[in-house]
């Protein structure tokens, strides 16, 4: 099939959704325009800052639209695009969207509280404190999985082998991803301080920094090891969750995002151009080079269509931002539905390129940079150019996810050790110490170092299991709170049981290949054995959590309180 016909049928489907079943949604549960949200009734400058609709926006859809919409799909089109198409869109609209939705809505209603905190009220202390050690180890997940993704695409020329033109871009995606932090944080002091702008304004100073930035990159790539970029990714995210949401990470993500819809934009426009016929297979099969597409499929394609990682952001931070409740389905909903058309032009561009009826050889992020670079080409940009824009892209994806993880890391940590107050004059001494914002993140950035050192490979499996799995601890608290609400929750169900099956059975399938790599002796403790206490604990933790959601949700209690 042609690919442009591919990403018209994504177009219809996910703007049909957004119009119908996201304002369906909206409606049912119901947004009051005239209360007032947390960000003004908690305001304090750094995690509670009022926000316009696009800043929240932005912020959104730069943290969830990660490594996941760029990868996923590129892995799993080893079974065909068709398989991958129809999840993309149908997890997408009705897991993932709702998921995210949810999560920022129940936020919002709370008080901006995270989703432990919700579980703490709806269902109880026991189901927060196992929640939110879930999440922390999560989070140490994605921080190991994206620090190292992102520090092998900043490595430079004659460093690890590179090629020269490879490396070019690389080491000027890495100069420009600096020069990003340092403008972030000038954009962000001319906000607060000269004066608020409107948003055409903010817009086009955000755009000329972004050309600015592009250029001296460009001009001064900066080269150094993978070694030495992940610890100045490290520090760069110890910055990032320490310091105000409006002075380092609400305007780099303001900036992210155009560049980011640029790069849509262009691969869309680019297809439109070349309209490339999809080259890979439509089907391969239920089982393709030993992976069988259940739960394999639904469990490597997550950003797009349904990731847990989302509901962190969704009640984590764009919570405490929304000015609004009308805001909330183009923020929550329609975040999500832009990155499953992310997901869909990944896999038209794989599509474009694939040999064989599969995908070439070669990491997904260099599969889709190389191709979209090819689209780009079309307009005459020079493929020099060409290719640093993408590399900067793909890396920006991932980055973007990692100083929001980071963040939410921190938080979950100093979560686990509240008691009734969050008052540092009534803790005792330890518990001040384990609820400090620096000795939380210092503590998580140490933890996801560690797990950094098993390499993106050996990660990802398990942190795409364990993501699913939050997904679905998730979308039943979210059930508990609507029902428990008298709001409707049964749309909650299906996508719920469906993420259950899925995550349990990827996460025995991984636990089983690592306990055969420890009886093997092919095993070292960094790499396998820490996943393998990981994964355990997950699986643990998930049961735990899931029964003491589904026991309230389900249970004679719930329907008193709902009447």
């Amino acid at each position: 099939m042609n690919g442009l016909v591919i990403i018209l049928i994504g177009i219809v489907a996910l703007g049909a959704g957004y119009l119908f079943y996201g304002r369906w949604l909206a409606k049912k549960w119901g947004i009051d325009p005239n209360a007032k949200t947390p960000a003004y009734t908690h305001e304090d400058g750094e995690d509670y800052v009022p926000s316009s609709r696009f800043t929240v926006f932005s912020h959104q859809f730069s943290s969830i639209a990660g490594a996941g919409p760029v990868t996923g799909p590129i892995l799993a089109s080893v079974f065909g695009w068709v398989p991958v198409l129809l999840w993309l869109i149908i997890g997408g609209l009705f897991f993932g969207a709702v998921q995210d939705f949810g999560a920022l809505y129940a936020s919002v209603k709370n008080e901006g509280k995270s989703m432990g905190m919700i579980i703490e009220k709806y269902i109880g202390k026991t189901g927060r404190k196992l929640f939110m050690l879930f999440c922390w180890l999560f989070t140490l997940l994605v921080i190991a999985a994206f620090t190292d993704m992102v520090a092998g695409t900043f490595v430079g020329k004659g460093v690890d082998g590179m090629t020269a033109e490879t490396s070019y871009a690389n080491s000027a995606a890495a100069s420009i991803s600096m020069l990003f932090i340092v403008v972030a944080v000038v954009f962000g002091l001319i906000q607060k301080h000269v004066g608020k702008m409107n948003e055409v304004v903010k817009a086009v100073v955000a755009i000329a920094l972004l050309v600015a930035m592009f250029a001296v990159g460009m001009a001064l790539p900066i080269c150094t090891t993978k070694s030495a970029w992940i610890y100045i990714v490290m520090a760069y995210l110890f910055l990032a969750s320490v310091m105000p949401m409006w002075l380092l990470m609400q305007p780099r993500d303001y900036m992210t995002t155009f560049m980011l819809l640029g790069m849509i934009i262009g691969a869309v426009v680019g297809v439109l151009v070349a309209h490339p016929a999809m080259q890979l297979n439509a089907f391969n099969g239920f089982t393709v080079n030993g992976s069988s597409l259940f739960p394999t499929l639904f469990v490597t394609i997550a950003c797009g269509a349904v990731s847990g990682f989302h509901s962190l952001v969704s009640s984590g931070t764009s919570s405490k931002t929304i000015s609004n409740e009308k805001d909330m389905p183009m923020v929550g909903y329609g975040a999500m539905v832009v990155e499953s058309l992310l997901g869909i032009v990944s896999l038209v561009v794989v599509g474009a390129v694939a040999v064989n009826g599969t995908k070439p050889d070669g990491t997904p992020f260099a599969i889709f940079s190389s191709g979209v670079a090819g689209f780009l080409e079309k307009f005459g940009l020079p493929v020099q150019v060409a290719t640093v824009f993408m590399t900067m892209c793909v890396s920006a994806l991932a980055l973007t996810s990692l100083d929001s993880v980071a963040r939410i890391g921190r938080m979950s940590f100093q979560e686990l050790f509240y008691g009734d107050t969050t008052d540092p004059a009534k803790m005792s001494p330890l518990q001040r110490v384990l609820t400090n914002k620096y000795f939380a993140t210092v503590i998580t950035l140490f933890f996801g170092y560690l797990l950094t050192l098993g390499g993106y490979n050996n990660v990802w499996p398990l942190f795409g299991s364990a993501n699913q799995l939050l997904a679905a601890l998730v979308l039943i608290a979210l059930a508990v709170f609507l029902k428990t609400t008298g709001r409707t929750g049964w749309t909650l169900y299906i996508p719920m049981f469906a993420m259950l099956a899925v995550t349990f059975t990827a996460l025995i399938q991984k636990t089983i290949a690592l306990v055969k790599n420890i009886a093997g002796g092919q095993a070292t403790f960094l790499v396998d054995g820490l996943q393998f206490i990981v994964a355990v604990l997950l699986m643990v933790l998930g049961v735990l959590v899931a029964f003491s959601c589904l026991k309230k949700l389900f249970g004679k209690s719930s329907a008193g309180q709902a009447a």
